[in-house]
């Protein structure tokens, strides 16, 4: 295998890296993308904030931080929920526009790609105001992106919700994971393709724009580089057209974050307020004008808050399937149940005339 001579040059490695040992993996892809390295000079940092993937990060002691090349290892099964040539794909293309971070390679089961210095949000830093104007004018950008040879786009969430949905098991393999969906009364897959059925005649009818989006804006996807005044978005596994209010609204309901011991919608889901703030950010950016009328802000956030309950249908049911795949040590099944309640009480909400949720106990 021809080592990569350039930094921007992207090449795919023949290894499979085992999940259970980052570093022994790890050392083999930077063999080829990092041959000027003493691998006994290399420092390892395991990165675990994700749940779905394992993530390392690889720099020389004598290295500066932004030398640093990170190897992430898709997580088990994941093949099944994320098209990985199209997430490649993606991830060249964004890059070319400043939009990714540089890869350097994928493997077998993950990919390497260039370390962007700074800061995940938090529940907190997502609300500062220097921030959100950064992460709206970001996802503006992304929205205006153009891909060759697509020039009428279908949005992919109804696809791959049903993809989704005929993915989730019957009955789980683990006695343990059977005996607490059924616990926590989490809805059967016939309920979930009748809510979807539903949702997608409704949502329809509004017409709305789509564009390419990221479509898993989670706190640990953005990154917020205080020496440069920016924000990078990272982990395009999801990246596809899209319905425009669809990744405002799924950034919304990430504010909560991933703690599952405190995730608390009627705390921490953003208030009309800060929405609409956000929201007319964002539209003087994608349409290039400061002059954005309150009835152009409206009529987004009320799209946005239908939107909301897609999120946490399509986020509800893919953690349906983790639970009966993934390695990671994450209660997928309790993350289950906090979306789809969610889903529920919104959508009642929503039949009342109602934007924002009544506050009920997390």
């Amino acid at each position: 295998m021809a080592p990569v001579m350039e930094r921007g040059r992207f090449e795919h490695i023949s290894v499979k890296v085992n999940e259970n040992d980052l570093e022994t993996g790890a050392v083999k892809i930077l063999r080829i993308i990092r041959p000027e390295w003493q691998v006994a000079n290399i420092r390892f940092k395991l990165l675990t904030d994700g749940i779905t993937n394992k993530l390392i990060g690889c720099l020389p002691d004598d290295a500066p931080e932004q030398e640093t090349v990170l190897v992430r290892v898709y997580g088990n099964k994941t093949d099944l929920l994320i098209d990985r040539k199209a997430e490649t794909r993606n991830i060249l293309l964004l890059s070319q526009k400043g939009l990714a971070p540089n890869l350097y390679a994928t493997f077998e089961n993950g990919l390497a790609y260039k370390f962007q210095p700074g800061c995940t949000l938090t529940k907190e830093t997502v609300r500062n105001k220097e921030i959100y104007t950064l992460v709206a004018k970001k996802m503006a950008k992304l929205h205006k992106v153009k891909v060759d040879g697509v020039n009428n786009p279908k949005p992919f969430i109804w696809k791959k919700t049903r993809d989704f949905l005929n993915l989730v098991p019957e009955e789980f393999s683990s006695l343990k994971t059977q005996k607490r969906f059924t616990e926590l009364g989490l809805p059967s897959q016939s309920g979930l393709n009748e809510e979807l059925i539903e949702l997608q005649k409704d949502l329809e009818k509004l017409e709305s724009l789509v564009v390419f989006c990221h479509n898993d804006l989670l706190l640990g996807n953005v990154i917020f580089t205080k020496e440069e005044n920016d924000v990078t978005f990272i982990d395009y596994e999801y990246a596809a057209f899209n319905y425009q209010p669809f990744d405002i609204a799924n950034h919304f309901t990430e504010f909560v974050g991933l703690d599952l011991e405190n995730m608390d919608y009627s705390a921490d889901f953003p208030s009309e307020e800060f929405q609409k703030n956000w929201i007319r950010v964002y539209l003087a950016e994608f349409n290039e004008r400061t002059a954005i009328s309150e009835a152009e802000v409206e009529k987004v956030y009320r799209n946005v808050q239908k939107f909301v309950l897609v999120s946490h249908l399509f986020w509800g049911i893919w953690a349906l399937i983790q639970a009966e795949h993934s390695s990671i040590e994450f209660d997928y099944l309790l993350f289950a149940k906090i979306r789809l309640d969610e889903y529920f009480a919104r959508k009642k909400d929503l039949l009342k005339g109602k934007t924002q949720p009544e506050a009920t106990a997390s």
